[in-house]
């Protein structure tokens, strides 16, 4: 199996994969309803077979994860049960012992770090919320405090503030931030340059959502696990580690879709194939032994299980298929001219600059507006105190800093915007309607934890 650290780049039939079956993929991905693909990458025996951005996302632009975070928060743990710094088998209070008095209920204490990373806490429900309100400041106490339903380990249920005391725990052991634990032990050996994470009121990182970075940082990710926690001959990851995180720890039968309920590992779903780390409007690291590939995907995709699907219908059975390196030339070519669809109607009116503008009720910013520079109309929107301005594209994306926008006037006469939180997968649409003087916003897919321009890469 090869170990690399930057990917090298060949072709699909180098790699034995039939180019038609990645083109049949990116077909899927396009024009089936409730998926949006943003960047996918492809590898196989650690090259690249394939990747492609649609603009206006671009291959070194970090993008919000979601829950793809756990997977790197789990990995943070690996790495300490590795140095010695943390024991699955001990109890999550045995890691915050200025708690021990306060927590009394026995099924509390008997909650196991393992138990963390099966998302086994023995709660029936997510308790993020909860434990928020019994304390905001300290959600590993106030999870705590909240007596599980079922005897640990005996019971999944998707519970966000598992993953948020694993990070703590990492922070604990470690005496420093998430980040700067990583950051040498396996950010730098992998290549990963630009990873930045959300932070709570604490200070600490959300640990189960918040991680920002690349399509490519995914991928490797994937391939440190595919390679059984080796990377360039240095051992990352405990190979017990590995295959523990990636086989099934507990059932996970209820849940609805597929590959959502074919068991769940260390903060790893398992799948029909292989296995994998995902994220909420389809961010996904996912990893096929048998096969030897990894497959990276960033999207705004409300239907999950459809990429899973489309990936399992045109992808596997092109491995290992007789190629075509004339559908190699005309993949490539594709993948070069990948890009989401601007705005479509009329030109801006002369009139769409310098206008008092009303934010409708409900609107989710305080303040809309159109300047004209000297060779652009620009956009500026302002909410919670924060304001931001973008060039606004007619016929095209126009792309500054963290946003992108595009716009054109509707046969109604009202103007549509689309602005792209571009290091995340959202998209706000404004209707502007000149003759009333007003604008109304409308989410294509709602922020989880962020408001509207706090929707970019956090600083370190």
């Amino acid at each position: 199996m090869t170990t690399t650290k930057t990917f090298p780049r060949t072709t699909p039939s180098a790699l034995d994969i039939d180019a038609r079956g990645v083109l049949a993929f990116v077909d899927a991905l396009e024009s089936t309803p409730g998926v949006e693909p943003h960047s996918l990458m492809l590898l196989r025996h650690g090259q690249v077979a394939a990747e492609g951005w649609w603009q206006p996302y671009a291959a070194d632009r970090v993008h919000l994860l979601y829950s793809l975070s756990k997977s790197f928060t789990a990995a943070a743990v690996g790495i300490a049960v590795r140095e010695g710094l943390i024991d699955l088998d001990a109890t999550a209070l045995s890691y915050f012992p200025e708690l021990d008095t306060e927590i009394t209920d026995e099924r509390s204490r008997r909650i196991r770090v393992r138990h963390l990373l099966a998302m086994a806490s023995g709660h029936r429900e997510d308790a993020i919320d909860r434990a928020r309100e019994l304390d905001r400041m300290d959600v590993v106490r106030g999870f705590l405090l909240l007596p599980p339903d079922e005897e640990p380990g005996s019971l999944f249920t998707y519970n966000q503030p598992c993953t948020y005391t694993l990070a703590a725990i990492v922070r604990r052991v470690s005496g420093g931030s998430l980040v700067d634990y990583l950051r040498p032990r396996l950010l730098d050996p992998l290549g990963i340059d630009d990873l930045a994470w959300r932070r709570d009121e604490s200070g600490g990182e959300l640990g189960f959502s918040g991680c920002y970075t690349t399509t490519s940082a995914v991928a490797a990710l994937g391939q440190l696990y595919l390679q059984r926690g080796v990377w360039e001959g240095k051992r990352i990851l405990d190979e017990d580690w590995v295959a523990a995180a990636t086989r099934k720890q507990i059932d996970n039968l209820d849940e609805e879709n597929p590959d959502w309920s074919q068991g769940y590992g260390f903060q790893f779903w398992m799948a029909r194939h292989g296995f994998r780390g995902d994220g909420a409007y389809g961010q996904f690291c996912v990893v096929l032994p048998e096969q030897d590939v990894v497959l990276a995907i960033t999207g705004q995709s409300l239907d999950m299980q459809a990429v899973l699907d489309a990936a399992w219908q045109h992808l596997l059975p092109a491995v290992d298929r007789p190629a075509d390196t004339g559908a190699d030339t005309v993949l490539e070519a594709r993948l070069a001219s990948l890009g989401l669809p601007p705005v479509s109607g009329g030109p801006l009116p002369e009139h769409v600059a310098g206008r008092a503008l009303r934010v409708l009720p409900g609107a989710v910013l305080d303040a809309v507006g159109f300047d004209r520079g000297a060779h652009e109309i620009r956009l500026s929107v302002s909410a919670d105190g924060a304001s931001a301005s973008v060039p606004v594209g007619e016929g095209e994306w126009a792309v500054e800093g963290a946003l992108a926008a595009s716009a054109a006037t509707q046969s109604d006469g009202t103007v549509l915007v689309a602005l792209r939180f571009v290091e995340t997968p959202h998209l706000l649409h404004l209707r502007v309607d000149l003759d009333a003087g007003t604008a109304g916003t409308k989410w294509t897919t709602e922020p989880l934890h962020d408001g509207p321009l706090t929707l970019h890469r956090p600083a370190d």
